[in-house]
């Protein structure tokens, strides 16, 4: 089994500019969820979009090309994919010829579903998609739809997830409603680096004291945890103190290496949101 601690995270690394798959370094998920009383099957749907800026090839007769890259990783694989490593295994795509773009995507596919599958009794695929120089003007920068609750002017206190601090109305009618905010902060759970995100919780049922949930949402500010796991223990915070009879927790972090990932995960499956950027990001 792979540890973070067993990762290139927060080490010097060599900057390889040929194709190298072996770069990709794959973190058990399992650890972290049963930190969260999670056994077996998860109880919850999503997966982790990942937005790639920094991919380039050569042609084979040698001319750089550019593109980004949309990979979508079901939340069910195994494995989550350390970010560093994914860096370094796009670098490694720098000096090697390739014959096209489809070329690129489909091994792109290839590496990163084995990687996130590995040790899986059943394989199956990540979703990559390449957007070249001529659509780069089609990408659009939206915010998170919903209502802000960084408007509430609250006194906050605590820097380490409280999810006592989340409260709802079990006596009162229940509610649909979508809340944001922008001020979801955690860290690196390696380095201790600060990681910047904003975060989107779409619930119906008993309706969420506003409050509190922001305080909650503060509280991850000095936490120490990857984008992935902050965002399954959101929403099992907000699953297990509100009892909702839907839910969906949505974040999407600031870009570091050239990578941003995007988290999703909710109690009812459906269509995923488009990959698109906040200004942040």
């Amino acid at each position: 089994m792979t540890t973070p601690d067993q990762s290139l995270l927060g080490k010097p690394a060599p900057y390889v500019d040929q194709y190298d798959a072996s770069l990709l370094f794959p973190i058990d998920r399992a650890p972290k969820r049963e930190e969260l009383g999670l056994r077996g099957p998860a109880p919850f749907f999503g997966a982790d979009l990942w937005t790639a800026f920094e991919l380039s090839w050569l042609t084979p007769r040698g001319k750089p090309q550019v593109a980004i890259a949309h990979v979508t990783v079901p939340c069910e694989t195994p494995n989550i994919v350390e970010s560093k490593s994914f860096k370094l295994y796009l670098n490694s795509f720098t000096n090697t010829r390739f014959g096209s773009a489809d070329e690129v995507r489909d091994r792109i596919r290839a590496d990163v579903s084995e990687a996130a599958w590995r040790g899986a009794p059943a394989q199956s695929s990540v979703g990559v998609k390449l957007l070249l120089p001529e659509q780069f003007d089609r990408e659009p920068v939206q915010e998170l739809d919903g209502l802000s609750l960084d408007r509430l002017d609250i006194e906050c206190t605590d820097y380490q997830p409280r999810p006592d601090l989340l409260t709802a109305a079990f006596d009162e009618k229940p509610v649909a409603e979508t809340l944001t905010s922008n001020l979801l902060k955690s860290n690196c759970l390696v380095t201790g680096q600060p990681d910047w995100g904003s975060v989107q919780i779409r619930y119906a049922g008993p309706q969420i004291e506003q409050g509190g949930l922001l305080r909650y949402l503060v509280s991850f500010r000095n936490h120490n945890e990857f984008h992935e796991q902050c965002v399954e223990r959101i929403f099992m915070d907000v699953w297990r103190q509100c009892r909702p009879v839907k839910l969906t927790v949505y974040a999407r972090y600031t870009r570091r290496g050239g990578l941003d990932i995007n988290p999703l995960r909710t109690s009812h499956p459906g269509a995923l949101p488009p990959n698109v950027r906040t200004a942040r990001q």
